[in-house]
């Protein structure tokens, strides 16, 4: 195993620094790296350069003289010491990616940035693979019940699930959620001797980049959020947001359907079309040619993937064709979406799902007020959360405004509006508005994005609220 300090001795260490990573004036000044051993990281395909390190950090930051864990960090250091202005920080999305492996495939979109930084990431205390093999195995697909014995039995098989994941190590799964990452992520910063971090938050990644910004604004140089999730909005407010976007992409496509000869559906009312099909669904799933029964399709099935179509009308109104005929092939973009007890886990801990039946209820109450077409569409991912027996520990709550710098988002047209809303509560705030299709665009490679955020990271300007980005990144 690489060499790693105590949490104890980094802290002593970092209580004695006083040195700055920035001065005032945005000028460089040296740091020193006192809590950290960087030597050779071991495996193939390291990007140049490259270096890796361990930290032992407690495994419950209410008891931090208990036992700890050790995480595994790397870092792709500054190509001009003599201009360095400090570190950013990468947070891997997932839940439970590994930044060590993203930041190998991702290293050259670094190569501005590391001019003046060090990126530094690491592989999560919520890594996939933390726990026991089994935690990663799908479980049953959350199919959003009709009635209260649905629900509970649904909750009962989840939460038999979620105890068998948690009989492997109690203390770490009790212990998975964004806030404990956050805090992980600040025992790095203190290791290093930086008194600020800048931090790119990607997909999953904004969650405990944003619990950083709230547990320590004072730390904050710059946040980049890239896609991300609004952990700052009370559930029913991220509902109604989320159903507004898919109801105006909708809306565009019947327009183009409208407008277009070539749509499958041309001349005909399509809200109309697409509510009978999803409701003749639900009574009798639709089955996909060359597939078991397992492989029909619900309604919400088809909800759920036309999320893979919407930037294809010409394929979605041909699986929708296709469809109305009982054949469903053109929606079998995607697997069904099961439950997995160690991912589920860190969604419960950060407050997604649902108290109980009442509360499901009275979400899609609201969701079908909202959105006639998509109604239920947020349930796949908060179902999984039925059954969690104790409170979320790291639940959404509001950003301060008044002690944060202004953030920078970046999204597609249907991340956007989320990122709006997130970012609007610290002032001189944007979010950079990309034209086509795609997520995560700084590692996806999109060169407009990844100015804009370079230069904000380097310089803390804030680009004019309302910039875009042309699409230049390739079809995927």
């Amino acid at each position: 195993m690489r060499s790693a300090r105590s949490l104890i001795a980094a802290l002593v260490v970092a209580g004695l620094m006083t040195m700055s990573a920035c001065a005032d004036d945005g000028s460089a000044v040296a740091v020193a790296d006192p809590g950290l051993v960087w030597g050779a990281c071991p495996g193939e395909d390291n990007p140049p350069g490259m270096q890796c390190a361990a930290i032992d950090v407690p495994v419950n930051w209410a008891q931090p003289a208990g036992r700890t864990i050790t995480l595994e960090l790397a870092r792709l250091p500054g190509t001009d010491p003599s201009r360095r202005i400090g570190t950013v920080f990468a947070i891997p999305g997932g839940p439970g990616s590994p930044g060590i492996g993203e930041l190998k495939h991702v290293a050259s979109t670094f190569t501005a940035l590391r001019e003046r930084f060090d990126v530094v990431t690491f592989d999560p205390r919520n890594v996939i693979g933390a726990l026991a093999p089994g935690c990663y195995q799908p479980g049953p697909v959350q199919i959003p019940p009709r009635t209260a014995d649905e629900y509970e039995a649904q909750a009962a098989q989840n939460q038999a699930l979620m105890q068998q994941c948690r009989a492997g190590d109690p203390e770490r799964f009790d212990h998975l959620d964004s806030a404990s990452v956050a805090r992980d992520i600040d025992a790095v910063r203190a290791a290093m001797g930086e008194p600020q971090l800048s931090l790119i938050g990607s997909s999953y990644g904004g969650v405990p980049a944003v619990a950083y910004a709230r547990l320590f604004p004072d730390r904050v140089r710059a946040v980049f959020l890239d896609g991300v999730p609004d952990h700052t909005a009370d559930r029913a407010a991220a509902d109604r947001l989320h159903y507004q976007q898919v109801e105006q992409r909708f809306a565009r496509f019947a327009d183009w359907c409208a407008t277009t000869a070539d749509c499958a559906l041309h001349g005909e009312d399509v809200p109309a079309v697409w509510q009978s099909l999803v409701a003749a669904a639900d009574r009798s799933p639709i089955p996909v040619p060359g597939k078991g029964p397992e492989a029909a399709l619900a309604g919400f099935d088809l909800k759920f993937n036309s999320m893979a179509l919407g930037d294809t009308p010409q394929q979605f109104a041909a699986a929708i064709d296709l469809a109305r005929n009982g054949d469903g092939s053109g929606f079998a973009v995607m697997p069904k979406q099961p439950m997995f007890p160690g991912g589920a886990a860190v969604h419960c801990h950060d407050g997604w799902g649902y108290a109980n039946y009442d509360d499901y209820a009275q979400a899609q109450e609201r969701a079908v007020a909202w959105s006639p077409n998509f109604s239920g569409l947020t349930h796949f991912l908060r179902l999984d959360c039925s059954g969690w027996p104790t409170p979320p520990v790291n639940p959404p709550a509001p950003l301060s405004g008044a002690e944060l710098p202004p953030l920078l988002g970046a999204g597609s047209p249907d991340e956007t509006p989320t990122m709006d809303v997130l970012v609007a509560a610290v002032p001189g705030s944007s979010v950079i508005h990309y034209a086509g299709p795609g997520h995560v665009l700084y590692q996806s490679g999109s060169g407009c994005v990844i100015d804009h955020a370079d230069r904000y990271l380097t310089e803390l300007t804030v680009p004019p609220v309302g910039t875009g980005c042309p699409a230049d990144l390739p079809d995927r």
